[in-house]
Order: C-alpha cells, then sequence, then structure tokens
C-alpha cells in the first residue's frame, strides 16, 4: 500500500485542500479530506483524477509542424497523412506510437481511445498476424505504462459520393477488411488485458455502407462503438443525396446510436441529430486542436450538453497533446460562437476531461477520485510561470502539460518528479520519425 498526501485534490465534491489517499494495488481504498499528512506519506501539489484522451490517431503524430504552411482543407490534409500511411510497418508504427503515447503520459494522459484502422500491408493482404498492427499499438501503450481501448475500426469503402461509394483506393486497401464478417473474425482474436481493452469503431458513414453498419451493429456485443461524424459539410451533403437522411439518423436506424456510442467531432449537425444523440445519452467528443487545425469549424458542444448528451475531449492528430489546451478549447470556442464566458462549469470541463472520457472508453470505474477507483492520478505543480497565483480549482484555465509532475496508472508512477520511466519522450520520438525519414 502507498499513501499520497496532496496539498489539493478534486473531488466528486469539487476541489479539497489537504487529502489523504491510499492506494493498494491498483485501486484507491482510502481518501481522507482536510487532514494533515502521516510520516510515510509521500507529498504532492494538486492531484487530479486520471485524464482520459478519448480520440487518437497515433501514427499522425508525424505531421506535426510538417503540413502547416500547406493551403486547402480536410480533403488536402488527409492526402498528406495518406503519405505517412504508406510508410508504416508494424516496427515502425510501435516505435512511434510508443513514443506518442509516452509524451501522452507525460503531459498528464492516463488513458487513450486509439481510433485504429491501419491494419494491414501496403497492398491490403493482412501480415502474417493479421493483427499484427494492433498488437504493436497495445505493445507500445504498455511500454509507455498509459491505459489503452484500442478502438479497432471498420472501413470498407473509399469515400461516399453523389453516386454512392466509390471503391478504395491503394492507400486505403491498407485500412479495409474484406467485409464485416472477416473485420470481426479478426477483431475477435485481439483479448483485453489488465491495461486495455477491445472497442470497436466503424471510421465514419463515408466508409462503411448502410448494409455494413447495419451488420456492424450485429456483432459489436458488448463493446464501446466509435465513429467519426459529420465533421465535414460534404459528407452531410452525400449522406443526404444517397439515404435522404444525416450521418447521426443514419447511425441511429442502423442500431449503432446508444449509450455506448461515442459521436467523434460532429462538428456540422443538425438540431434533429442534437436531440437523438442526447435522448441516447451517447457521448461526444471534441477535438479543438485538430477541430482548428483542419478548419473543421466548431461544434455546438452547450447544446449537445444541455440535451443531454456526455461530453469527451481527444487529441485526434495529435498536432498538440495536452489535456488541458483541449479543455480550454471547448470552453474558448463556445465563447467565440457565443460572445459569452463560462460556458461550461468547472465540474463540466473537469469531468470532460476524466470520468466521462473514462467512460467512453469503457472505463466507467477510472477517472475519479474516490474509494474502489482505478488509481490512476495526476499531479500538478502551482508554482510555474504559468499557474502560479492560480486558484487549485481552476488550474484547468492556466496550466499545460508542462506543468504536470507526477503521474500514476493503476498506482504505479509513471512519471516522476517530471521525468517518465521510459525516457525522454523526445527523443523517442525523434528516433521513431527518423525511421520513416520525416525529418
Amino acid at each position: 500500500m502507498i499513501a499520497i498526501w496532496a496539498r489539493h485534490a478534486r473531488l466528486p465534491e469539487g476541489t479539497v485542500p489537504k487529502v489523504r489517499i491510499e492506494i493498494e494495488g491498483e485501486r484507491i481504498t482510502g481518501i481522507t479530506p482536510r487532514c494533515e499528512p502521516e510520516p510515510d506519506d509521500l507529498r504532492l501539489g494538486l492531484v487530479l483524477p486520471g485524464l482520459a484522451n478519448g480520440h487518437s490517431h497515433a501514427f499522425h503524430r508525424a505531421l506535426r509542424g510538417r503540413v502547416q504552411d500547406t493551403t486547402g482543407n480536410f480533403w488536402t490534409w488527409r492526402d498528406q497523412m495518406y503519405g505517412v500511411a504508406r510508410r508504416l510497418t508494424p516496427e515502425t508504427y510501435f516505435a512511434l506510437a510508443h513514443a506518442v503515447f509516452t509524451e501522452m503520459v507525460t503531459s498528464g494522459f492516463t488513458a487513450v481511445g486509439e481510433f485504429h484502422y491501419l491494419h494491414h500491408g501496403l497492398d491490403g493482404r493482412p501480415y502474417s498476424d493479421p493483427n499484427a498492427m494492433g498488437e504493436a499499438v497495445i505493445a507500445a501503450a504498455q511500454a509507455a505504462g498509459i491505459r489503452l481501448t484500442l478502438l479497432d475500426t471498420l472501413y470498407l469503402a473509399g469515400g461516399l459520393d453523389g453516386s454512392g461509394h466509390v471503391p478504395l483506393d491503394p492507400v486505403q486497401q491498407r485500412f479495409a477488411d474484406k467485409d464485416v464478417a472477416a473485420w470481426a473474425g479478426r477483431l475477435n482474436q485481439l483479448r483485453d488485458s489488465a491495461t486495455s481493452r477491445i472497442g470497436a469503431a466503424a471510421h465514419s458513414v463515408r466508409a462503411v455502407p448502410k448494409e455494413a453498419l447495419e451488420q456492424f451493429a450485429s456483432v459489436v456485443g458488448a463493446r464501446v462503438v466509435h465513429a467519426h461524424v459529420s465533421e465535414q459539410p460534404a459528407e452531410n451533403a452525400s449522406c443526404q443525396l444517397i439515404y435522404n437522411r444525416t450521418p447521426t439518423a443514419l447511425l441511429e436506424e442502423c442500431g449503432i446510436v446508444g449509450d455506448r456510442f461515442t459521436a467523434v467531432h460532429a462538428t456540422h449537425v443538425s438540431l434533429a441529430d442534437i436531440r437523438m444523440l442526447g435522448r441516447a445519452r451517447s457521448f461526444v467528443c471534441f477535438c479543438p486542436t485538430t477541430e482548428r487545425d483542419l478548419a473543421d469549424g466548431i461544434g455546438p458542444a452547450r447544446q449537445f450538453a444541455d440535451a443531454g448528451a456526455r461530453l469527451t475531449l481527444g487529441s485526434d492528430q495529435n498536432a498538440i497533446i495536452d489535456p488541458f489546451v483541449e479543455a480550454r478549447g471547448l470552453e474558448m470556442h463556445e465563447r467565440l460562437v457565443s460572445g459569452e464566458r463560462g460556458r461550461f462549469s468547472l465540474d463540466e470541463l473537469g469531468n470532460a476531461m476524466s470520468r466521462t472520457g473514462y467512460a467512453s472508453i469503457g472505463w466507467p470505474d477510472g477517472g475519479v477520485l474516490t474509494v474502489g477507483a482505478l488509481a490512476d492520478l495526476v499531479a500538478v505543480r502551482r508554482d510555474s510561470m504559468r499557474t502560479v497565483g492560480s486558484r487549485a480549482d481552476q488550474i484547468i484555465f492556466s496550466a499545460t502539460g508542462d506543468d504536470v509532475t507526477d503521474v500514476l496508472v493503476g498506482g504505479e508512477f509513471v512519471v516522476r518528479d517530471g521525468h517518465h520511466r521510459a525516457g525522454d519522450p523526445s527523443r523517442l520520438l525523434a528516433t521513431a520519425l527518423s525511421r520513416l525519414h520525416t525529418q
């Protein structure tokens, strides 16, 4: 057993001073607020519950700082992303994902939902182990010490236009299984572990036709399910033309929308879509830094929350990896479109970062400091040039990932005094990126 004494800790009832947290194994076994430390307690500053990254594409990290000077939009960026996808093997994917996940933990993320669609060899043929790429991601997360949900993704078509679904292009062959049955057979070979779980994703209505979406819904079982939804207006226009439905309505008709479903982005949605996801108590994952970077737009986050949907946050393309920046982005985007401040309460932002994010990726017992919960904790300093003078409960508005001092996952220190046990993330990234010839 270990015991931590925090000068402040964000408990379910709010940010409380002088909190003693007892941990045995991977669980929190005791919490005593407003107490003095005992002699052998480990003393930390402000302690937050584990922070969840609800939507990541780890290999997109290879594009950071390399495609920012180009004109265009999401679709032109996608062509550049495909260039990276062409060069990855299980070995180089492990190295890159390990470095990216190490960066995440060092910045304060303790769990991640990896939206994984890079399955096969460059020509589309499976590796001898058909899950070689997925297993590389799982191994990378384990080595980095982050809790993982591998959202294994169904991808069958090259896109959707006015004539229907179009064939896969050469790069997309890597993403696609033969059909839903082949995808499900491969998915069912993957196994949960103490630190990783297997979820499911339908890439989008662009990449999965209606009949396949219906089959997908019938085979996913009790897994959490994610999908990109209405990220681009062109997706909506094509879906309306072919199916006479919005993407959300199509997913609902196919049996996918529910309380285990996460709609990622949901930027260009109708009022009916918002109400549909709210009634279902679905999750909606916003990725503010990516949605800005790709010029996607600002989604109706406050409307979703008011309708009953549960909001989470993700780093998506990993152009920035910082849980505090994503949380501020959720609030600041709302301020821009509404002309009002304080669109989300501190509790709402904190839950989007932690407890709700954990639940959306299938870890409902994490992201909260309470007895019986997973012992995933993040300590943040309040004396840096960014955070000095900040109230403990408002640290979301001043801190960055650079202010994280300590991270525990499952009761074990993965980051101690600002240092990750796997080493310097920048060196890991430099090595991984050099192997992809991207430096």
